[in-house]
């Protein structure tokens, strides 16, 4: 405790997805009365593209490999001069498919002095609904959806109450290169049906970098409190349309996310129709605000 009876720390959180590898690195003060003030000091991210070599070859390639580790120390670096107390990195789809997947951890435990875990689908799903529940109604249903390069994330939530949950392998980068099998797509639109059938008004919550980049595009016109599933639809429609080139000019997107946005729109018009949704709300939280959450609830 300071003289100020405020105890302060720095907490780190590294989630390397399958398009990009993220840090975060948010400051906690805890008061005498335990009360938390969090905020946000520190957000990077690079456009790493794992899955472009994990779900065409089934491993990450020698150069991949090497930014990858050089993304990786200097992540290491960035948590030394914020003076980090404690951290948490996890690895989800695309690294949970690499055949070399383990060999590279070790090399990054090894040249960049930095722990990295795979985590299961399942514990990736638990670890962003956690980071959601405070803001869901007790009232009402919800479908939690997590679109990732990899994998999606989907958990049903009715009344306060978590009923479903599961990982489908259906990302982005894998629909960019073809790599979704036929039954992955299939029985992702048909176990949403199944949990949601005679439910009604459920409202999607949206996470992942691409929703929330289309419901910044869709808010430039007006200001929306949530993506109607229409306006993502005519977005979607639109873009589909565009090169990537177009699609960086027209709408000012950066290569790694001119790309992968229209496949994210497409996996979330597959879930609108499948539980007969609406509207989407964008909170804009992610897997590592989650993994930072459950630090902060531990302190």
């Amino acid at each position: 405790m300071t003289e100020l009876n405020i105890e302060k720390c720095n907490l780190a959180a590294v989630d390397v997805g399958s398009n990009a590898a993220r840090l975060l690195i948010k400051h906690v003060e805890i008061d005498i009365d335990g009360n938390k003030t969090v905020s946000k000091l520190l957000f990077l991210r690079i456009p790493l593209r794992l899955g472009m070599d994990v779900f065409a070859q089934g491993k990450i390639s020698e150069e991949r490999a090497h930014e990858f580790i050089c993304t990786m120390k200097a992540y290491r670096q960035l948590m030394k001069a914020y003076q980090v107390s404690q951290y948490r990195a996890c690895a989800t789809s695309a690294m949970r498919d690499a055949k070399n997947g383990k060999k590279i951890i070790k090399k990054i435990a090894k040249d960049a002095h930095l722990r990295l875990e795979i985590i299961s689908g399942d514990e990736e799903s638990q670890i962003i609904y956690d980071n959601h529940l405070a803001m869901m109604p007790d009232e009402g249903c919800f479908l939690y959806v997590d679109v990732g390069g990899g994998s999606t994330e989907i958990s049903f939530i009715c009344d306060g109450e978590r009923v479903y949950s599961h990982s489908f392998n259906v990302g982005t980068i894998r629909l960019l290169n073809g790599k979704v099998k036929k039954k992955d797509l299939l029985d992702m639109k048909s176990e949403i049906e199944r949990v949601t059938l005679g439910h009604h008004d459920i409202t999607i919550i949206g996470s992942g970098g691409n929703i929330n980049k289309l419901y910044r595009l869709a808010s430039k016109k007006e200001k929306l409190d949530f993506l109607p599933v229409e306006t993502l639809r005519g977005l979607y429609e639109d873009l589909h349309k565009m090169s990537v080139e177009e699609r960086m000019k027209v709408y000012s997107l950066k290569p790694d996310r001119a790309d992968v946005i229209v496949p994210a729109a497409e996996i979330f018009l597959h879930v609108a129709a499948s539980s007969k949704s609406e509207k989407i709300s964008v909170p804009n939280l992610g897997l590592a605000d989650g993994i930072i959450n459950e630090m902060v609830s531990s302190l």
